[in-house]
């Protein structure tokens, strides 16, 4: 298990070192946000958002002795967020009710989540041994976030799932073909409920971990201070260890140098 990378909601350790300043300098896309042709036909409908969804949105929150774990591009600070517009996530890319893109950031609970939602996230669910070329996994940092203060998010849990109309089937199991649906249901929840900061949910890829997006436009400045300074996933020992034995647990083998 890589250092102080913890499953439970507590048990943070203090502040190492400070982050740099989030920058909101265009990214690059991430394995959480593949490029996808704009003329793919998506597969299926989903149901649209209805228009009361302040009445309906279940809030949840993300406390701030919660670490948020994350890994990120190694040229990017660890609380960078995206300002998109591009990319193909399930909830990002956004933008707002007057079209201007909405700075976004993914995290979990765990180390095993991030990576789950990030360099393992196209791992194909197929019977017996994959492979991942060790390349693919350099340049990037696994970070640790501590929120400043509680974060209020919209719940995408099953049980609220059912008050909004939408199974998490279609909103949180879909497919990329179905993303562009699913944006706009963050985009509905983040026009139409000023209070949330962003959506919380089971995460797909590690269901015994939680997931976040976090809308930057509702957070005050210096939102998250460090835990530690960001390592390099495949340099650090503790840390590729802890890769390496998640690959064995979904079937996979790290290739290559």
């Amino acid at each position: 298990m890589a250092k102080g990378a913890k499953s439970g909601p507590t048990g943070s350790r203090p502040a190492k070192a400070p982050t740099r300043k989030r920058t909101l300098a265009a990214l690059p896309a991430s394995p959480l946000a593949p490029s996808a042709p704009a003329s793919a036909a998506p597969s299926r409908t989903i149901a649209t958002p209805p228009d009361n969804l302040d009445a309906l949105v279940k809030r949840t929150s993300w406390p701030a002795d919660v670490t948020i774990h994350r890994i990120h591009p190694d040229e990017y600070a660890p609380d960078a967020f995206n300002p998109g517009p591009h990319g193909n996530a399930r909830f990002s890319p956004l933008r707002n009710a007057a079209g201007n893109a909405i700075p976004t950031l993914y995290g979990g609970t765990t180390l095993e989540c991030a990576a789950m939602e990030t360099v393992f996230h196209d791992v194909p669910h197929a019977p017996g041994l994959k492979t991942i070329a060790k390349r693919k996994l350099r340049k990037h940092r696994y970070s640790r976030l501590q929120p400043a203060a509680d974060l209020r998010l919209a719940d995408l849990g099953s049980a609220a799932l059912r008050k909004l109309g939408v199974p998490r089937v279609d909103l949180i199991e879909s497919d990329k073909d179905i993303y562009p649906q699913t944006r706009a249901w963050a985009e509905a929840i983040h026009a139409q409920c000023p209070d949330v900061q962003g959506l919380g949910w089971v995460s797909r890829q590690d269901d015994s971990a939680r997931a976040l997006i976090l809308f930057g436009d509702r957070l005050a400045p210096d939102p998250f201070s460090s835990v530690e300074a960001p390592v390099d996933i495949v340099a650090d020992a503790d840390t590729f260890t802890a890769l390496i034995e998640l690959a064995d647990i979904i079937g996979v083998k790290i290739t290559g140098k």
